[in-house]
């Protein structure tokens, strides 16, 4: 709707995961650099974690471009299955046949095991990609351990490469997993972007677009990175939406107005810049109860006057207005745990002259 507006022949901010735009940061050549290792070297097992929106799946395709051409791949993007659909899903991809309605893993890993076989004498290899593998189930995860079992006396047959939220490394912290977790030989974690390679980020997408001038100033940069926090997928969320902003009022700069107004169609009006959605929220009402809660305890002690001395102590179900419950007789200290009353704080002047007057004795009545 905008690319005419701006200058731009693509979209700059789509959610797609396409590998032209990615921008390379140090964290993200690493974690390619990772991928790629495990490919070339028959690794079996390579991880990369990171959380929801870094950029895992576009690292992920960029890998899959720069593959040699003797590489058959096999990608599972939903891993919700049990053992016996993820196998078959595996043997679809790789175009395996099996008999229709198979329930038994040992066809499965067979008709697959066949299959690498074929691959690894004709000089290639087979590389399998799971995405979003925290969803994994433990007894599944175990059976893709038990894939990389399949291989010769040179080399590994089929190499994985699993894809994951944190809660993936959680997984495999599990004493049962243990065997999967000690096969990983390249692993890597994908954070967030820090400031300055927000801004890189932004203006990479923008020149890969076709926009060569800068369109964001310093002000809406800084209200996008606190809003964001540096995470790729939000990024471009509310730089998308900023830009539909500023179209839409004719403007040919993203503002901090602009970046905010764009936070709130997207986020609703729970975040807020500079913090977590409810941040701010949840401390002013924080500080309206303790100023409640004290405002309460100040009435309460000027209302009460302490007892005098043999009269039993008020009880918290007579404040409340609760039924007195039944309390066992208290045991007494010895000397060694025996512990000091708390000081009592100083009474209002107020507080004492009422309680002044009112232990007076009564003047006698005249005879």
């Amino acid at each position: 709707m905008y690319d005419k507006h701006f200058g731009v022949d693509l979209p700059p901010f789509s959610l797609a995961p396409d590998p032209h735009f990615l921008y390379m940061s140090d964290q993200h050549r690493e974690a390619f650099a990772h991928l790629l290792y495990g490919i070339r070297n028959d690794s079996g097992f390579v991880l990369l974690t990171g959380e929801v929106g870094t950029g895992k799946t576009t690292v992920c395709r960029l890998l899959l471009e720069q593959l040699p051409e003797n590489t058959e791949v096999a990608l599972i993007l939903n891993p919700k299955l049990n053992t016996v659909e993820l196998l078959a899903s595996i043997c679809d991809e790789f175009g395996i046949s099996y008999p229709p309605g198979t329930e038994s893993i040992k066809v499965l890993v067979d008709s697959l095991n066949r299959y690498l076989l074929e691959l690894h004498g004709r000089g290639a290899r087979a590389v399998l990609i799971i995405d979003e593998a925290q969803n994994l189930a433990s007894d599944v995860l175990e059976q893709v351990r038990l894939l990389t079992n399949l291989e010769t006396n040179e080399r590994k047959l089929l190499q994985i490469i699993m894809l994951g939220q944190p809660e993936l490394l959680e997984k495999l912290g599990r004493p049962e997993l243990r065997q999967l977790d000690q096969r990983i030989t390249a692993r890597y974690h994908l954070g967030p972007l820090s400031p300055s390679e927000m801004g890189a980020y932004i203006g990479h997408r923008l020149a890969v677009a076709g926009l060569h001038r800068p369109l964001f100033d310093a002000a809406s940069l800084n209200t996008v990175y606190q809003l964001t926090r540096g995470t790729p997928r939000l990024i471009n969320l509310v730089c998308d939406r900023a830009m539909l902003g500023a179209y839409s009022r004719g403007q040919m700069q993203v503002d901090r107005r602009t970046v905010e107004t764009a936070a709130r169609e997207v986020f609703g009006r729970g975040r807020q810049a500079g913090g977590f959605p409810g941040r701010r929220w949840a401390a002013t009402a924080f500080v309206v109860l303790l100023a409640a809660a004290g405002g309460y305890g100040l009435r309460h002690f000027l209302a009460v006057s302490p007892p005098a001395s043999g009269e039993p102590q008020p009880t918290v179900a007579a404040a409340t207005g609760a039924a007195p419950a039944a309390v066992a007789a208290p045991t007494p200290l010895s000397p060694a745990v025996r512990r000091e009353p708390p000081p009592v704080a100083p009474k209002p002047p107020e507080t004492v002259a009422m309680e002044g007057a009112a232990e007076q004795p009564a003047a006698p009545d005249p005879v």
